[in-house]
């Protein structure tokens, strides 16, 4: 089955599934695509009030002496990083003073945990922006960071379905019934990781990664896409063809934000490369080169499912990480597979005990062995890279040490009902689908396998 070019320039190449897809289209309106964080202790942020004792048993909660005060935040149609920094601002604190366990969608409502160090409860409830609650919840005794985040839960509307409810259900079971049977879904970085209007994360970083920053830094400003904004696109092809920085300052468009910001650094210091990329919030940069790793992981993770290798049983050379009660893969408790281990390993990973994983290329991991190891070292001779290349001399605090990711996102409580979407103006079905993930897996990745969208932008992705 034809996998869009758009998945394949960010590495996925394959279907796990075989059945047809639904078709439709998410994110039609904001709120068809809600996502709720889970902490570890199950604790959830809900857009209605929070429970007071949420997040504390986890977190450890404290008197109003301590530094950190946790609130909800419950965002509509907002870049998470762009929420948080107009949050500080009105706040007059450092965005870093923000912590939060994980990125969520922007075209979409989403709500979770953060908490603001030396934050009053007073300051937060005069906060006013549009589409933005902040609800403050307690004071804990340390900060809020993704290894508190167990998942998210994920309520989904699949609108303008071109069958009828009748197919539409038969084939979304055939689907849920083949992702069953193989434990989940392959665990792809999913596109927003790369961004899908202009897929450029990943290219930016691997300009890092061999050392030009003067080409991160084109490929983040000037790299174009036909799928973005007129105005922006025009600014940026105009800026690639001449490369004149001061007509770019006049010609971009006020919503580029994180390019004036470059922009403005360039112009101070015109061949500062490394001072324009450090202009832009520490965590957005770390994306890029951890887009790469994500690229890299998912060009190895396709070649695997390609070749035919089993994601639930080891094969000689790979690497399987033990699983907590909770369903989190410990990546840092794990197993080198050999003839020895592989039928002891296998058994572990039919109870769920442990997951095959692969790695994520970086300076001090050791990739597999094995036929998967054949995968990753073509790939990597493929792409002109090694992984010493990741430890970045230019912007050492770029540098990725590497780790293990498992090959396989369980999809849990997944339920859905097939309607008929009255929206629509000609005959059209709905699904409203709800399912949960655990950390560091994407619901576009389950949702993809679903709907086997030809057209990705059209598709809402």
């Amino acid at each position: 089955m034809l996998v869009p070019k758009l998945e394949r320039d960010i590495g996925i190449e394959v279907y796990a599934t075989r059945s047809p897809g639904i078709g439709g289209a998410i994110k039609r309106d904001v709120e068809d695509f809600v996502v709720e964080e889970v902490l570890v202790d199950g604790s959830k942020a809900q857009e209605n009030e929070p429970n007071s004792d949420v997040g504390k048993s986890v977190i450890g909660s404290s008197g109003r002496k301590s530094s950190f005060l946790l609130c909800t935040l419950v965002k509509r149609n907002w870049d998470t990083f762009i929420s948080l920094a107009k949050i500080a601002y009105q706040l007059g604190i450092r965005p870093s003073q923000i912590q939060f366990a994980g990125i969520k969608d922007a075209r979409a409502v989403t709500s979770q945990f953060i908490t603001i160090k030396d934050g009053s409860v007073e300051d937060v409830q005069s906060l006013h922006l549009k589409d933005v609650q902040v609800r403050p919840i307690g004071y804990l005794r340390a900060a809020l960071s993704s290894y508190f985040l167990l998942g998210n839960s994920f309520h989904i509307a699949i609108k303008t379905v071109k069958h009828s409810a009748t197919t539409t259900r038969r084939r979304f079971v055939k689907i849920a019934d083949e992702i069953k049977v193989s434990g989940g879904v392959p665990n792809f970085f999913g596109h927003q990781r790369f961004g899908t209007v202009r897929p450029i994360t990943h290219l930016v970083g691997k300009a890092i990664v061999k050392g030009s920053l003067e080409n991160a830094v084109m490929l983040f400003l000037a790299k174009s896409s036909p799928d973005e904004h007129p105005t922006s696109r025009e600014a940026r092809l105009e800026l690639w063809q001449t490369r004149s920085l001061e007509k770019a300052m006049c010609d971009f468009p006020k919503q580029l934000r994180y390019e004036r910001l470059m922009l403005k650094s360039l112009a101070e210091r015109p061949c500062d490369f490394a001072a324009a990329l450090r202009r832009l919030p520490p965590r957005l940069c770390e994306l890029f080169v951890q887009g790469y790793q994500s690229y890299l992981f998912n060009r190895s993770l396709s070649e695997r499912i390609k070749k035919g290798l089993s994601l639930s049983a080891a094969e000689v050379g790979d690497y399987a990480v033990s699983v907590e009660r909770s369903g989190l893969p410990m990546l840092t408790m794990f197993k080198r597979v050999s003839h020895d281990n592989r039928a002891e390993v296998n058994k572990a990973v039919e109870k769920g005990k442990m997951r095959l994983a692969i790695p994520l290329i970086g300076h001090r991991q050791c990739p597999s062995e094995g036929v998967q190891g054949d995968i990753e070292r073509r790939i990597l001779e493929e792409e002109g890279v090694s992984p010493s290349d990741f430890r970045v001399a230019c912007l050492a605090e770029l540098s990725a040490k590497g780790r293990l990711r498992s090959v396989i996102a369980p999809v849990k409580d997944l339920s859905f009902e097939c309607l008929r979407d009255r929206s629509a103006e000609k005959l059209r079905s709905r699904v409203n689908v709800d399912f949960m993930l655990y950390r560091g897996s994407y619901a576009t990745v389950v949702l993809r396998e679903f709907m086997k969208a030809r057209n990705l932008i059209a598709a809402g992705f």
